[in-house]
């Protein structure tokens, strides 16, 4: 059992949302424009969020140190985090922004060791090693190439971001609830979207559906994949760290295979199933509780 199974189950499962979000965002895309489709959703979470927030009540005025935090996770994981990502994914597909993503953990490990000088452990590293391979497997078959193209470099910023801004959160969390935190965050990035989609209108036309089926789809996406999820996963982020949450991440490129093949009509392969299972075995070895001393991975220090 897991030490925080409560935790670790809410982000497998906000895992699955997101897989299933890569190929519903392509078929969204479809019909709308990158930023517009973007703001509109972050827009619709925001308000559940609003309205989560006027029921439940209690709601704090943060601190003026806690703004700058929440404006942080508002930029890089809502704005930028988000513009890049729409905009990558209208020029590649899903599956590979899927392993693009999933190196989230990796730099998140980095970055955590650089700024809040959190330790390597044999099991993170050798679990988040496990996962990538996983990952390679099934993105390379899927894609027949690992050729960087220009919408698979704006996943890349994508992805920074989004490491970056767990680290806010993290930051965040010792002082505020996360859901707190979600509504702050995700309402600062969807003033901050409005801009951007005006941007775009302007400088290569909006694009938005005729659809009512379209509509619903985006509204839906936005409430359950952004704002319920959102939840989910910035209170595990609490509970067990930016590090061991994000391995999660490596669940997504699984996820949103399955998800292609019912959804856009992509094939499935037995040596996807199989990278699929390195995947999850990554996940449970980085997370795996033990009641022995964790071997300390440290850099190695020239003598005074």
């Amino acid at each position: 059992m897991f030490k925080n199974s409560k935790a670790f189950f809410s982000l497998l499962l906000v895992s699955i949302l997101w897989g299933c979000n890569y190929p519903i965002s392509a078929y969204l895309l479809q019909d709308f424009s990158p930023v517009f489709l973007s703001t509109v959703r972050i827009c619709c979470t925001s308000l559940f969020l609003l309205i989560i927030a006027m029921i439940r009540k209690g709601i704090r005025r943060p601190s003026s140190s806690e703004w700058k935090l929440l404006l942080g996770a508002g930029i890089f994981g809502t704005l930028i985090n988000q513009t890049f990502y729409f905009t990558g994914l209208n020029h590649t597909t899903p599956a590979k922004a899927s392993l693009i993503i999933a190196l989230a953990p990796i730099a998140t490990i980095f970055l955590e060791r650089i700024i809040f000088k959190v330790k390597f452990t044999l099991k993170k590293v050798s679990g988040a090693g496990i996962s990538l391979v996983g990952v390679f497997s099934i993105i390379g078959v899927a894609s027949g190439s690992f050729g960087i193209s220009w919408g698979d470099l704006n996943i890349v910023v994508a992805m920074l971001c989004l490491s970056i801004s767990l680290l806010f959160i993290r930051a965040l969390s010792k002082s505020m609830n996360t859901y707190i935190i979600t509504i702050y965050s995700t309402v600062l990035g969807s003033v901050l979207m409005i801009p951007a989609a005006g941007v775009e209108g302007i400088v290569s036309g909006t694009v938005m559906s005729h659809s009512m089926f379209m509509w619903f789809l985006l509204i839906s996406a936005g409430i359950l994949a952004q704002g319920i999820a959102g939840f989910w996963w910035n209170k595990g982020v609490s509970e067990v760290g930016a590090g061991a949450a994000s391995m999660f991440m490596n669940v997504q490129p699984f996820i949103a295979i399955l998800a292609s093949h019912f959804i856009l009509g992509d094939p499935i392969l037995v040596s996807q199933i199989l990278g699929g299972i390195l995947v999850l075995l990554g996940v449970f070895i980085a997370n795996m509780p033990s009641g022995k001393p964790e071997l300390v991975l440290e850099p190695k220090r020239e003598a005074a």
